[in-house]
C-alpha cells in the first residue's frame, strides 16, 4: 500500500482577492491539490468604509467555509487562515474573527506585516537555507512585504503601505490610465520605497498576482521567470494604450485585476531602480506556501518561530 503525503491548507484573505491552496506534503516540496480564489476587493472596501460591515464579513465566511470543506475533503491535517493588509485595517476586524471562526471552527490568524514577510520568503524558498542574499517582495493590493536575508543570516523584515489598489484607487481616475497618473503613481512609489529596507541582493523575487499576471502580458516569465525592465516599459504602454477590459480579455487575465495592473507594474518598475537591477524573478509560490510548511515543521507553535523557520530548515 502506498503512503500519501501529509496534506495542508491555508488561505490568505488578501486586499484583492481571497485565495485557498491545498498540497501534499514531502520535506521541503508541495504537491498543489486545490488553488483556487475569489476576487473580493476588500481593501477597496475597507478603504471606502474604514470596516468591512456585516455583508462583506458574511461574504468572507461563505468562502472560508468553502474552502475550509474542501481542504477537510482532502483530509488536511492543518487548515490556516491568514488575515492580511484588508483585516490589520478594518474597524471590525474582531467580528471577522470570530464571525469565520464560528463559521469554519478554524482561528483567523491576523498577521503583522512581518509575519507575511517571512511566511513568503518560506514559501519562496521552500524552507531551506538561501545561497546568496535574497529579497522577496510581495506585492499586494494594499500593502508590499518585504523580506532580506543573506546566507547564514537572520531574516529582516517590513512591510510598506504601498499596493496597487491602493495607488489605483488614489491617483487612477480613468481607464485606461493617462500619462500624468503614470507619473503620479511613479512618483508616490518612489517616494514609499525610499522605506524598503537596505540591502544588496544578487536575487529578488516578486510575489503575488501582479507579478504573475504581468508575466502575461509581457510574456518573459515563459522563458525565464524572470520580468525586465524593458518589459515592465512594454507593459504600461500596452496598459495606457486601451480599457482594462480589452487588455485582460486578450491576455486572459481576470477582469477585476485589470485595473490594478499598471499600478503594479510602476510598483515592479520602483523596485528595479531602488535596487539597481535589470529583472526581478518571478515566484508562484509566496505565503500560502510558507503557512503549508511552517504548520507542518512546527506545528501550533509556527508564529513563535517564524523568524528561526524564515532562516531556513536542512
Amino acid at each position: 500500500m502506498t503512503d500519501h503525503p501529509q496534506v495542508g491548507a491555508a488561505v490568505d484573505l488578501g486586499s484583492n482577492s481571497v485565495h485557498v491552496l491545498a498540497a501534499g506534503i514531502i520535506d521541503h516540496e508541495l504537491q498543489p491539490l486545490v488553488d483556487e480564489s475569489a476576487f473580493l476587493g476588500l481593501g477597496a472596501t475597507v478603504d471606502r468604509l474604514g470596516h468591512l460591515g456585516p455583508e462583506a464579513r458574511a461574504e468572507v465566511a461563505r468562502t472560508l467555509t468553502g474552502y475550509a470543506a474542501r481542504a477537510r475533503s482532502l483530509d488536511a491535517a492543518d487548515i490556516t487562515f491568514l488575515g492580511t493588509e484588508p483585516v490589520r485595517r478594518a474597524a471590525d476586524a474582531d467580528l471577522l474573527v470570530a464571525e469565520v471562526e464560528a463559521a469554519t471552527g478554524v482561528p483567523l490568524q491576523v498577521l503583522t506585516h512581518e509575519e507575511e514577510a517571512y511566511l513568503t520568503l518560506i514559501g519562496v524558498t521552500g524552507g531551506s537555507p538561501v545561497d546568496v542574499e535574497t529579497l522577496v517582495v510581495d506585492i499586494g493590493g494594499g500593502s508590499s512585504e518585504f523580506c532580506v536575508l543573506a546566507p547564514g543570516g537572520t531574516p529582516h523584515a517590513a512591510g510598506l503601505r504601498l499596493g496597487s489598489g491602493r495607488l489605483t484607487t488614489r491617483y487612477a481616475s480613468s481607464d485606461p490610465v493617462r500619462p500624468a497618473a503614470v507619473k503620479a503613481i511613479r512618483a508616490a512609489t518612489e517616494v514609499s520605497l525610499r522605506d524598503a529596507p537596505d540591502a544588496a541582493p544578487a536575487d529578488i523575487v516578486a510575489v503575488g498576482g501582479t507579478a504573475s499576471n504581468l508575466g502575461k502580458l509581457t510574456g518573459e516569465t515563459q522563458d525565464d521567470g524572470r520580468l525586465t525592465r524593458s518589459g515592465i516599459e512594454h507593459a504600461i504602454a500596452i496598459l495606457g494604450s486601451a480599457p482594462s477590459a480589452e487588455i485582460t480579455e486578450r491576455y486572459a487575465i481576470n477582469p477585476k485585476r485589470g485595473p490594478l495592473l499598471a499600478a503594479g507594474a510602476i510598483i515592479v518598475e520602483g523596485l528595479m531602480q531602488r535596487y539597481g537591477v535589470d529583472a526581478v524573478r518571478v515566484s508562484e509560490a509566496g505565503i500560502r506556501e510558507g503557512a503549508i510548511l511552517a504548520a507542518a515543521h512546527a506545528g501550533p507553535a509556527w508564529r513563535d518561530r517564524l523568524v528561526t523557520l524564515a532562516a531556513g530548515w536542512e
